[in-house]
């Protein structure tokens, strides 16, 4: 068995390529991994403005009573200089008018007389927002490899970048094993259960960026099984198959892939849930994961394994964050030899708590879970207070 790190430094070190690039709209960009860094072409703000509602005068005299020559609103160029003892109204965002050097607020004035305004306090900021001062033209304001989110795409609009250039999704073909296992609208038999693991990874898989390919099920045989391999590795990048890669008589899934020829990497971790995950690669461009059967193992190696080949092969910068957080609770767990990763809920309190978790089949743990925490090998708790690392699900 290799440990936990060494099938993540393996898994990523087999990533030779990024996928093609495509460019598409801005607008339908969202959640998509930026493939090359965006440059302003204008200053931001592209004048000297008003950061709010005022009055534009000269700084020299606001103790002075001011004439309102102007109401100057956004997006008007204003029709007078401001001269001496003069102010303009202006709204937030108009352009600052020759011979202002700041804007008084509009609560801090009243009216001394028809068309005259004063100020009621002793002091002000200019209260206007320079040219350039945000972004000058040329400027970067997106780099590559980041996840493009609501705000990128208000930077992208600001600088007219309209085109995004973005990685295509990796396709990801599911396949679940198992003579026992039948789809979630059949009634099972006494020996049968339904398919969850398959319904899990096309959810992961969307949620990771991906195009996920339901290939379906296949029963325990060679045939059916090197079958669904064979046609899911035509289309796709990833190839995820559930079931099939322990020690019992029909766990036959790491010798077909072999025979297809799928260069097996490692066939066993040192955790749990996951100790039988089988990694392997085709033609030096195609991934394919043999997951364990069992709804939490597949749930949680997708997350610490497949998620982070996606995020790579399409030129995401972030691999997988942690956050560091201490323990609510103590956590024990009678065996050590492996490392144990648990479902854990954040609390307001911004403290980490275990869920309720009875081994790899109790995948209704995770209905309350918002993160995985662990535990690594030769320990065997966790102390309240104890800081932990935790992925966010």
């Amino acid at each position: 068995m290799i440990s936990h790190d060494e099938a993540l430094t393996i898994i990523l070190d087999s990533v030779k390529n990024t996928l093609p690039i495509e460019k598409i709209k801005f607008t339908e960009s969202l959640n998509r991994i930026l493939t090359c860094d965006v440059f302003s072409d204008m200053n931001m703000p592209p004048f000297d403005k008003s950061a709010m509602d005022g009055y534009a005068c000269r700084m020299s005299d606001i103790h002075n009573e001011l004439k309102v020559i102007e109401i100057l609103p956004a997006g008007k160029i204003p029709e007078n200089i401001i001269s001496e003892n003069q102010c303009i109204k202006i709204m937030t965002g108009a352009i600052i008018p020759e011979g202002a050097d700041c804007v008084l607020m509009v609560e801090y004035t009243e009216e001394s007389k028809p068309g005259f305004i004063k100020f009621t306090k002793d002091s002000t900021k200019s209260n206007i927002c320079t040219l350039g001062e945000d972004i000058t033209t040329g400027d970067k304001v997106l780099s590559k490899g980041i996840k493009i989110l609501p705000q990128h795409i208000a930077v992208m609009a600001s600088v007219g970048y309209t085109k995004a250039e973005v990685a295509m999704k990796p396709k990801v073909g599911i396949i679940s094993t198992g003579s026992e296992i039948v789809e979630p609208d059949s009634i099972p038999e006494k020996s049968q259960i339904r398919n969850s693991n398959g319904y899990q990874l096309i959810a992961q898989v969307e949620r990771a960026g991906g195009i996920p390919n339901y290939v379906g099920i296949a029963e325990d045989s060679r045939e059916a099984t090197y079958n669904a391999i064979s046609t899911a590795l035509e289309n796709n990048d990833i190839i995820l198959l559930t079931g099939g890669v322990s020690m019992g008589d029909f766990d036959m899934v790491p010798d077909i892939m072999k025979e297809i020829g799928i260069d097996i990497k490692f066939r066993k971790i040192a955790v749990q849930p996951g100790k039988p995950t089988t990694f392997g690669t085709y033609n030096g461009n195609k991934y394919v994961f043999g997951l364990p059967g069992n709804p939490v193992s597949s749930y949680t190696q997708f997350e610490l394994l497949t998620r982070p080949l996606m995020n790579k092969l399409m030129g995401s910068e972030e691999i997988f964050t942690e956050l560091k957080l201490p323990m609510g609770a103590e956590y024990r767990r009678r065996k050590s030899e492996r490392k144990s990763f648990i479902p854990v809920i954040i609390k307001e309190d911004g403290k980490v708590y275990p869920v309720e978790y009875h081994g790899s089949a109790h995948i209704h743990s995770y209905v309350f879970a918002n993160g995985i925490t662990y535990v690594e090998i030769g320990k065997d708790r966790l102390e309240i207070g104890e800081m932990v690392n935790v992925r966010q699900v």
